[in-house]
Parts: structure tokens; C-alpha cells; sequence
């Protein structure tokens, strides 16, 4: 083989070893909009898995709740000093390509502990909100019922208090039947939904 020849077949080695490497190399702030979602991950965790206890999973979410959620805290219909400024922010960087980066990534369940008696009690208690979340928690997406199942328990328990009191989607009248069943449940039941909910996989 001739330098020439031997110059060119090691010039197209290395161009194909170069391109191997970037694939092989290629890591999680490589997805689309994965640099975006950044300045989420100090709350919800890094790709949205969530290690606390009062903040949401967004693994796994899928892009329509994620996008309405959005929605909902930048105009204010979902009130929330902390949430609103960061959804306003995602809606100008591109809330597409955020929801599609977190409804990729793999969800993994809350790791918070939860108390099985609490499990037992919630899953008795769980019958009124089959109509909506469906037996096993997965929800509705046609009807835009989130799936609630191994989401953190306190985050859960939040949500359910600030139904029963109007705080979450004031005036939404979607939301009409299920605030008056949250009205007439006490709150010490919302525990034991709670740790129902987190406890579904």
C-alpha cells in the first residue's frame, strides 16, 4: 500500500473512531432540552427524579400534564410564589422541549418510607377517587387526570389539602366535584391516602 493510500484509509479511521467516541460519550445533558430543565433540578432532582418528600417526580411525566402544569403556575390559575417566576421561565426557554426531556427519562418511585397500616387504611379509603384515578392510580390521560402512583407521599398530602381548602386551580370548574369530596374527607385521611398512592408501582 502506498503512503498516499495508507494516509487516506488512517484519515477515514480516525474520522469513524471520532464519531464512535461521540456516541459512546455522549451523556444525559446531550438530549434535547436537557440544559434547559436544568434550573429544575434543584428542587424535582437531576432529570426530575425527585428525592424529597414534598416534591414532585417529573421522570417520567407525561408531556401533556407537564405542559398544562406549566401552563397553569405561569398565569397564576395554579397559585405558587415558587413555582410561578420557574414555569415563566420554562414557557420562554421552551416548554416543549422540557416536557419531552422529563417524559423520557426513566421514573423511579418515591423512596420515602411509607407506614403500612397507612397504606391499608388509604387503600380502603381509596374508593371515591377510583372514578377519576382509576383502581390502580394510573389515571386518565383523555380526561387529563394525572397517574399518581410512587409519587412522594407529603407531595401528595399537600395537594390534597390544597384542594380541599381552593388553593390549587381556584374557580376551575373541572375541579368542582372533586373539592367537595375533598370538603367532606378529614384530613387525617389524607395521610393514609397519601402513603396509599406513593406505595403503587
Amino acid at each position: 500500500m502506498s503512503n498516499g493510500r495508507r494516509l487516506i484509509v488512517g484519515g477515514v479511521g480516525m474520522i469513524v473512531l471520532v464519531l464512535l467516541a461521540g456516541v459512546a460519550f455522549a451523556g444525559p445533558l446531550d438530549a434535547p432540552g436537557a440544559t434547559k430543565a436544568l434550573a429544575c433540578s434543584a428542587c424535582h432532582g437531576p432529570g426530575g427524579q425527585s428525592p424529597g418528600e414534598t416534591m414532585p417526580i417529573l421522570a417520567g411525566m407525561p408531556a401533556w400534564y407537564f405542559k398544562k402544569a406549566i401552563a397553569d403556575y405561569a398565569s397564576a390559575k395554579r397559585p405558587s410564589p415558587e413555582m410561578e417566576p420557574f414555569a415563566k421561565q420554562a414557557v420562554q426557554l421552551g416548554v416543549d422541549d422540557i416536557a419531552a426531556f422529563f417524559a423520557s427519562q426513566k421514573r423511579e418511585p418515591s423512596r420515602i418510607k411509607v407506614d403500612a397500616a397507612a397504606v391499608e387504611r388509604g387503600r380502603a379509603r381509596s374508593a371515591e377517587c377510583v372514578i377519576c384515578h382509576g383502581a390502580d392510580g394510573k389515571g386518565d390521560p383523555a380526561k387529563g387526570v394525572p397517574d399518581l402512583r410512587g409519587q412522594p407521599p407529603g407531595y401528595l398530602q399537600n395537594q390534597m389539602l390544597l384542594f380541599k381548602a381552593d388553593r390549587r386551580s381556584p374557580g376551575d370548574d373541572r375541579l368542582k366535584a372533586l373539592k367537595a369530596v375533598m370538603k367532606t374527607t378529614p384530613d387525617d385521611a389524607f395521610t393514609d391516602l397519601a402513603a396509599y398512592y406513593s406505595s403503587l408501582r
